[in-house]
């Protein structure tokens, strides 16, 4: 029997790996303007790090975390999401000690057993940003225009910006209070899952992706009516600073967000593009969270992005896999050794060279050139060798030249530098 991958986890091949480069390469440039620095924590973390911050009453903590026992029966878990182990690194070698403000970015698979679907993995790939000890509604757009603008350099088209506050530990208890009384008459109407999480956490039925649960909650109240001073304030300038920054955003006073750590500003980018797993970007404020995990008290806010879901988006024809610059074809064995010296000096310049290392016809090395997707080939044969010269075919344009083979680097050199 053929042993196959995981279900819920894909290879990244050619020709979709180039399209994956290009989304991180665009991230890197984009985060480093802002003045950000990438960050790499480990993939597994103690499970008390998830279920702290992320919130045990959470469809991740119950149900989706990949947990075991190591060796010293420790629980250890393979990281579901990565804002909670750069807090954790942040906190350890103590970040804060060395700046005012820490931006962070980074790149890596997050685990998760749920149902594979269109853009949900069990192994899915995130990029992610995230920024400590500033609590300003500048800062919060700020970190919107950074996603916009990252969205606006890979060139993504057909995504919404939707926004909410959440507010904080002063206003959201009145608000979860009224939100509770309001679903005491739903409760026929919701999900087991809800019902369970009901009083403990009422806001994670307005995050639940059932069908009666969505229809329950329709005329809920929405947490902008509970607002503190303080967080209307802080709201109201948010989405002034996005007017003046040209980011266009939606108003959704549905949206709240699947973690616990969430204060204030938080969003989801979404795509008109996709089906009922819509979300491409996610994230938020998480004022408390640092503090939580054993920190001093310090401010937090960043986003993360699905690699999977954002590439789906990106037409795949724009990007070619890793083609060689050049195909080198010989005929007859001191063709052949010339070849070896001739290529390695290509390679030494930078030039993607290829040949053929088998005893094969012309033809049959030509097919192989053309499958490789080479832009030129090298044809070195023993009458090219008694003129010391080799005839070099432009694959697009169907031509042929002949050059000197001591000049042959130097030649074709200068003939990509052009091309």
């Amino acid at each position: 029997m053929n042993i196959q991958a995981i279900k819920g986890v894909k290879d990244i091949l050619p020709g979709e790996v180039e399209v994956w480069q290009y989304i991180e390469n665009k991230a890197r440039s984009v985060f480093e303007t802002y003045g950000f620095s990438e960050i790499r924590a480990p993939i597994f973390e103690y499970t008390e790090l998830f279920s702290r911050s992320i919130g045990e009453t959470t469809d991740i903590v119950e149900k989706e975390m990949y947990t075991f026992e190591d060796t010293t029966g420790k629980k250890i878990t393979l990281r579901p999401e990565g804002t909670a182990p750069v807090v954790r690194a942040y906190i350890e070698h103590q970040l804060y000690n060395k700046a005012h403000i820490t931006k962070l970015y980074y790149f890596g698979p997050m685990f998760r057993h749920e149902r594979p679907q269109a853009g949900r993995y069990r192994q899915g790939y995130q990029i992610g940003a995230e920024v400590f000890g500033i609590d300003s509604p500048i800062l919060d757009a700020e970190i919107l225009s950074i996603l916009n603008n990252l969205m606006e350099a890979i060139d993504v088209k057909g995504l919404d910006l939707q926004i909410n506050s959440l507010g904080c530990k002063e206003c959201r208890p009145k608000y979860k209070e009224a939100l509770k009384q309001f679903l005491k008459d739903k409760l026929p109407l919701l999900c087991e899952n809800c019902q369970r999480r009901m009083d403990r956490n009422p806001l994670r039925v307005l995050d639940c992706k059932g069908k009666t649960c969505k229809d329950a909650v329709k005329d809920a109240p929405i947490i902008l009516d509970y607002l503190c001073d303080g967080c209307k304030k802080h709201f109201d300038k948010v989405k002034e600073t996005l007017k003046i920054l040209n980011v266009s955003y939606t108003l959704n006073p549905r949206l709240v967000r699947g973690l616990d750590y969430y204060t204030k500003t938080t969003f989801e980018l979404v795509s008109t593009n996709l089906g009922a797993q819509n979300a491409v970007a996610a994230g938020g404020r998480y004022d408390g969270l640092v503090e939580e995990l054993g920190g001093p008290k310090t401010p937090g806010i960043g986003f993360a992005i699905g690699i999977e879901r954002l590439a789906s988006l990106m037409e795949k024809d724009n990007f070619k896999t890793n083609k060689p610059d050049v195909f080198i074809a010989t005929l007859g064995d001191k063709a052949k050794d010339i070849s070896v010296s001739l290529i390695d000096s290509l390679r030494e310049k930078g030039i993607k060279a290829e040949t053929d290392y088998e005893d094969a016809s012309l033809k049959s090395q030509m097919r192989k050139a053309d499958k490789l997707g080479a832009r030129y080939v090298l044809i070195i044969g023993e009458d090219e060798i008694k003129r010391g010269s080799a005839l070099l075919r432009d694959m697009e344009k169907k031509t042929q030249d002949s050059l000197s083979i001591d000049a042959l680097v130097h030649a074709l050199s200068a003939k990509l530098a052009v091309s």
